[in-house]
């Protein structure tokens, strides 16, 4: 029933073409997760990004990212010439320029349109995704059209080309058609997809555009409430995180049929999947869109139970993780208990008291990580805490406290904290591959409250050696994480050991 696995996003894969996708270097990713005995590829959402290049802030809940989209392996479908491929920009290794990445990729993918014919599977695709790919091929196109401004300043009448619209619904096909190929390499070496899907949707994107009588909007379609975090010890003024908050009261109208069919698939396309923000499904902290900061908002109810209870109903039982991370309540717990989803613990948090980031405080219903992308790495919190701990009284006890249960005096840190989590009692336990990899805060992936510099990190495909694999999967295996499939919660383990 224990398992471990690794935490990477796609684009951190190695590739010629500026950033990671779906060609060979993820199959070589997945040899490595399976050779040091890895059952989970742990990634964060693949929805098409937006303006911040993150993740969690996507034009869709249903479409994938094109930059993921490998060109190598259209041009084994002959959709691209090799001679296309030859003319690459110079992409730095070890980071994604994403603008630079947007443009080249997407004139490839244009070239790539030009030599597709529709074709059965292709109208199948089409079929069974109707009820989103029509509205996010319709608003990418309208978009373009306008010029890139958001969709509350489209003129009015103005239509986007068939052509425009078609490309997007290529773009889409082929990135499904790569993942699911993916997928089924990763099945075949007992490797299983822990997704992500974030709370909160963008503003402009398909989903506010084509329904936005689901959000707490005004008449023009601005935002009139949006989501965020109180202040707290770590942020004086809280998080203003600027999106849409959802109109409830709506949703609860057709059975939270928009949610359902969200989570319906995204868990097509991963096998378990992690609620970020999982607070919000109890209550949600609302700001006036008209606030300067978080300070001016105020907790509001969510239907989470209704939610869960109509989500479990229509799917069946539902493999999630619910990120309960930060300042939880007991009714928060209970949300989470009534459906037996497993919480998440976070080593790095686990040594300034005695909390529920320690160890021997875990329940067996938990996922353990080392880290998470909104965490330094692991090396890089270690020195961090050196340096404070230098003027700082309550860092030197924290470092003494870390070393005295970790057993460890720090050389090397990541591994002391890596045998931590997979010798705990959680069933899953999750490492960030910067810390199997050792790497400092250079290899950051996200700094929380900034806008610059984040999920650019990218690895090169020499780390991934034989003997960091071995290293690994002895460890993997004196914790008894290598004997079966990914599972992570009841409610998982007959799907996962199928």
């Amino acid at each position: 029933m224990r398992s471990s696995g690794i935490l990477l996003h796609p684009t951190s894969l190695p590739s010629r073409y500026g950033i990671g996708d779906f060609g060979a270097a993820a199959r070589e990713f997945v040899d490595f997760l399976h050779a040091s005995r890895q059952r989970v590829w742990h990634v964060l959402p693949l929805g098409p990004t937006g303006d911040s290049n993150s993740p969690y802030e996507c034009r869709s809940s249903f479409a994938g990212n094109p930059m993921l989209i490998s060109p190598d392996l259209l041009a084994e479908r002959g959709y691209l010439a090799k001679t296309e491929l030859r003319r690459i920009p110079k992409f730095t290794e070890d980071k994604v320029s994403f603008a630079d990445v947007r443009r080249f990729k997407l004139t490839l993918l244009r070239s790539a349109f030009m030599n597709f014919e529709r074709d059965a599977e292709f109208s199948r695709f089409e079929r069974d995704n109707a009820h989103w790919l029509d509205g996010y091929a319709t608003f990418m196109a309208l978009r373009e059209t306008n010029a890139g401004v958001p969709w509350t300043h489209f003129k009015p009448g103005l239509q986007p080309s068939r052509d425009n619209v078609e490309f997007h619904k290529f773009v889409q096909f082929e990135f499904h058609r790569q993942w699911e190929d993916l997928r089924s390499y990763s099945r075949e070496r007992d490797v299983r997809i822990l997704g992500d899907l974030p709370f909160y949707v963008q503003h402009d994107s398909a989903d506010v555009w084509s329904a936005p009588e689901l959000f707490d909007l005004t008449p023009d379609g601005d935002p009139r409430s949006v989501g965020g975090v109180p202040p707290d010890l770590f942020t004086e003024d809280g998080q203003f995180w600027g999106n849409p908050t959802y109109r409830w009261d709506r949703m609860k109208r057709d059975g939270f049929a928009w949610w359902i069919a969200r989570l319906r698939a995204t868990l097509d396309r991963v096998d378990i999947l992690r609620l970020d923000h999982f607070r919000g499904f109890e209550a949600y902290w609302k700001i006036p869109a008209t606030s300067d900061t978080a300070r001016g908002g105020a907790w509001a109810k969510s239907p989470g139970l209704e939610l869960f209870k109509a989500a479990r109903k229509q799917l069946g039982d539902l493999p999630l993780v619910a990120e309960n991370l930060g300042v939880i309540t007991e009714k928060v717990e209970d949300l989470r208990n009534a459906f037996g989803l497993p919480g998440m613990a976070v080593l790095q948090f686990a040594f300034d008291s005695d909390n529920p980031h320690r160890p021997h405080n875990y329940a067996r219903n938990t996922v353990a990580f080392t880290g998470t992308h909104d965490n330094n790495t692991t090396e890089g919190w270690w020195r961090a805490l050196h340096a404070a701990a230098e003027t700082d009284r309550a860092a030197r006890l924290q470092l003494h406290q870390a070393q005295a249960y970790l057993q460890s005096n720090g050389h090397p840190i990541h591994w002391a904290l890596i045998r931590t989590a997979m010798n705990s009692i959680a069933q899953l336990a999750i490492i960030p591959l910067q810390d199997v990899l050792g790497l400092g805060s250079e290899a950051r992936m996200n700094v929380p409250g900034t806008a610059e510099g984040n999920w650019t990190w990218r690895f090169r495909s020499n780390q991934l050696t034989p003997v960091l694999a071995d290293r690994l999967a002895a460890l993997t295996e004196a914790a008894g994480r290598h004997q079966h499939r990914a599972v992570h919660a009841s409610s998982v383990d007959a799907k996962t050991a199928a």
